[in-house]
């Protein structure tokens, strides 16, 4: 597994060609002023370049940490995962997509598996 070190906040995950992201842990260093850096965020990718976990860190550790499954081998994100800082499920989501990839509806449940709401989503060009 490829382990890359950024030294800025720069949403990386954003620019970069999956193909690079492949198996790639990236770790970000927040520094202030003459201070020793400190971990800020860890993103982890599949082997298909896709974004599967990122954990947020605070002074005290683990302040937030997500996760991500995906149907079969595509880009689409069916459930996302919310932990708080004692690694404990807040908030699952389930997403449905159209035929054409965009998301039809976010599923929003509690960690003990009451749907709270529903987001629709509706498109329609100008």
């Amino acid at each position: 597994m490829a382990t890359l070190v950024l030294l800025s906040t720069v949403a990386w995950s954003q620019r970069v060609d999956p193909e690079v992201r492949k198996n790639t842990v990236v770790k970000q260093w927040l520094t202030r002023g003459t201070a020793a850096p400190v971990l800020d965020n860890v993103t982890t990718y599949d082997e298909l370049g896709r974004k599967i976990e990122e954990i947020e860190y605070a002074s005290y550790g683990q302040k937030e940490r997500i996760t991500y499954e995906y149907e079969g081998q595509s880009d689409r994100c069916v459930r996302r995962v919310e932990y708080n800082d004692k690694n404990k499920p807040t908030k699952v989501q389930k997403i449905e997509y159209n035929a054409d990839g965009t998301r039809k509806k976010v599923y929003n449940y509690s960690p003990k598996g009451n749907l709270k709401s529903v987001k629709t989503y509706e498109y329609s060009t100008r």
